[in-house]
């Protein structure tokens, strides 16, 4: 049995050696590496897979995030509505902007923000909506954009770890996540679902005038070369990483069905275990399953976590601290937020790998392993 990784980047680009790295030899011909051919080729051909008018290649995803707050004109001490139950990168972006970050409860089911949670934190003082498409699923976007026109508020998609997934609204139009709110962001790190060989991010928007904002803020707030008509930064995707996910994008589609083998090998697996919460999957969103996350019931996540480390199958607490039990957050009143749903999920889930290029020896190890530790639990 091949040795199980959480992600193997290494059979990846096996099976697109000779394509990768063609894309990057032609870079290096090139010599081109910034704001290259290969950036506005990938920009281009991620807007039409998208079905967007604009995508705007950055740094990372928490650039990304950044970048598309500081477009909105939002003012400090302005409030933005967000799950605890995510990275950190999606909170700590808004209180670095000198925003206010508040925190709000996730669904039980899909870990995604509770659209009833954000109807109640709503005051005079908010001014966006940050969902966060947790783990490869929608949040329920037609709920959140509904709230968002009520209450006049900007909506800011993390879709990280859901590119590539489908909303389908109760008209049965469909759109791809990140294309739904005002913007939408996401990371192309290495172990995304499509993910480059470094750091690198994107921004989407149908709004021309903000795209164009969120270009300038991306490069120094120019509005052309060394005239800076706004306070911006300095966040670019290098031409060799979008050569990278140019030709990684062509196989998306692909690597999203090969992850939802393996989770419905997992599904079945885990079938009816009384102390087995699979993945829910909400009838409005497929799952493209960044992560396959189990919920754990009277038993012993850290130990099951431990006992598979001794069998060698990695696995992984996303997230074991929730970003309102963060120290970064005392200033913001974390500690005085009461959500009881998140907290629940944080001391129970725990991720397994998932990933492209996964075989069945592979995943009757892992299963039989869980099994294992479970059935044997008090």
């Amino acid at each position: 049995m091949r040795p199980i990784q959480m992600v193997d980047l290494k059979q990846q680009y096996a099976k697109i050696k000779p394509e990768i790295d063609a894309a990057l030899q032609d870079v290096l011909n090139s010599a081109s590496f910034i704001q290259g051919k290969a950036v506005h080729d990938f920009a281009d051909n991620l807007a039409r897979y998208l079905n967007i008018s604009h995508v705007i290649p950055c740094a990372n995803g928490t650039d990304a995030l950044q970048i598309a707050l500081m477009a909105l004109d939002l003012q400090p001490g302005d409030e933005v509505i967000t799950p605890s139950f995510t990275f950190i990168a999606t909170t700590e972006v808004i209180a670095l902007l000198k925003l206010k970050p508040v925190f709000v409860e996730v669904d039980a089911k899909t870990f995604n923000i509770d659209p009833a949670a954000i109807e109640k934190a709503i005051t005079p003082k908010t001014k966006a909506i940050v969902p966060v498409h947790l783990y490869g699923q929608s949040a329920d976007m037609s709920a959140i954009m509904s709230i968002a026109e009520k209450h006049n508020l900007h909506v800011i998609e993390d879709n990280a770890q859901a590119i590539g997934g489908d909303y389908s609204f109760p008209n049965g139009k469909t759109k791809k996540t990140g294309t739904i709110g005002h913007v939408g962001t996401t990371s192309f790190f290495p172990s995304k679902n499509l993910g480059c060989y470094g750091d690198g991010g994107a921004i989407f928007t149908n709004n021309d005038n903000l795209a164009s904002k969120l270009k300038m803020i991306a490069n120094h707030g120019q509005s052309k070369r060394y005239y800076h008509d706004m306070v911006g930064c300095n966040s670019r995707l290098d031409s060799l990483q979008a050569a990278v996910l140019n030709i990684k994008l062509k196989y998306l589609d692909n690597y999203i069905k090969a992850r939802i083998a393996v989770a419905d090998y997992y599904d079945k697996a885990f079938a009816n275990h009384p102390k087995i919460t699979t993945p829910y999957r909400a009838p409005y969103s497929n799952h493209v399953f960044h992560q396959y996350t189990l919920i754990l019931n009277d038993v012993d996540r850290d130990g099951l976590n431990a006992w598979l480390a001794q069998h060698n199958v990695p696995s992984m607490l996303y997230y074991p601290v929730p970003a309102h039990r963060q120290k970064m957050f005392d200033a913001f009143g974390g500690k005085n937020y009461e959500l009881k749903t998140t907290d629940w999920l944080t001391e129970r889930v725990i991720s397994l790998p998932i990933h492209t290029e996964m075989d069945d020896e592979q995943l009757a190890y892992i299963t039989g392993k869980v099994l294992e530790f479970v059935n044997r639990s008090k």
